[in-house]
């Protein structure tokens, strides 16, 4: 079974003329499907064009990174609905098809208190831009019922409290890249929330992302690149791609000591139930 990358980042393959043969190198390392996440307006269309050209190959969500949040985040935010269809009301999942292709999820969307400037005041300032941002769109998440991708870095009990008041279901979020330890994936599992790991659990000084992979349990592992970034060993300081998803699957395979097909099996069945690729 292949391989889904739930996470990464194509628009730079996009600008560097790069794409066809990222996605090339994707199939070759057997990748069945990849998601390539939204953050900003400039990314949305793009995306949304992109799955519909690599229907099957390609999956696509739409949000606002809290790093892409300024003083105008309101009228982007409004912007979101409209992927979804008329009125924000989608299409039932046994409607949809390739060349209607809905976003799978939204997001990114979150909080992140390591990117904010060093003046306190202002610090504070896009922070509460941040805080409204994601409440407006864990409110639209809960009115579709669509996942969210959730980019928590610096502010985890933080989102946990706001998703909690959000009343979005919590089977529906993921908290990519997930860094935190054991105590905080507790926090997600006996709510019921994912965590998603990149190449980072393959670092010697990862320990504690290891332990709160095992936390989690492999039968509720997803993986991702998050593409450009966060290569995984043995290629750590080069630029990441999709295709590297595999040496974080075989490195996952020894943490969780089962065999590589056995943990592609489980994780692109978690991603596929996830996300509801169906088709």
């Amino acid at each position: 079974m292949g391989l889904i990358d739930t996470h990464t980042h194509l628009d730079s393959f996009v600008r560097r003329g790069e794409l066809p043969a990222i996605l090339a190198r994707s199939r070759a390392a057997g990748l069945a499907a990849l998601v390539t996440i939204g953050t900003d307006t400039d990314d949305w269309t793009l995306y949304r064009d992109l799955a519909r050209e690599h229907a099957g190959l390609v999956r696509y969500t739409v949000g606002l990174h809290p790093c892409s949040v300024t003083a105008d985040w309101a009228g982007r935010v409004a912007q979101l609905v409209s992927f979804w269809g008329r009125a924000g009301t989608p299409l039932p999942a046994a409607a949809r098809t390739e060349s209607a292709p809905y976003p799978v999820a939204l997001g990114e969307c979150g909080l992140d208190r390591f990117h904010l400037p060093k003046e306190a005041a202002e610090a504070e300032r896009i922070f509460g831009w941040q805080k409204a941002a994601f409440a407006e769109q864990l409110a639209l998440a809960k009115k579709l019922g669509c996942p969210v991708v959730v980019h928590s870095r610096g502010a985890f009990a933080e989102c946990v409290a706001m998703i909690d008041a959000s009343g979005v279901a919590w089977s529906k979020v993921v908290f990519h890249c997930f860094t935190e330890g054991v105590a905080e994936m507790t926090e997600l599992t006996k709510r019921g929330g994912y965590g998603s790991f990149t190449g980072i659990i393959t670092y010697k000084t990862a320990e504690a992302v290891r332990a709160a992979a095992l936390a989690q349990g492999l039968d509720r592992l997803m993986i991702e690149t998050d593409a450009p970034y966060l290569t995984p060993m043995p290629h750590r300081g080069k630029p990441n791609e999709p295709a590297y998803l595999k040496h974080t699957a075989e490195f996952c395979a020894g943490v969780f000591g089962v065999s590589p097909e056995r943990l592609a099996e489980v994780s692109t069945a978690n991603a596929r139930r996830f996300f509801g690729l169906s088709y």
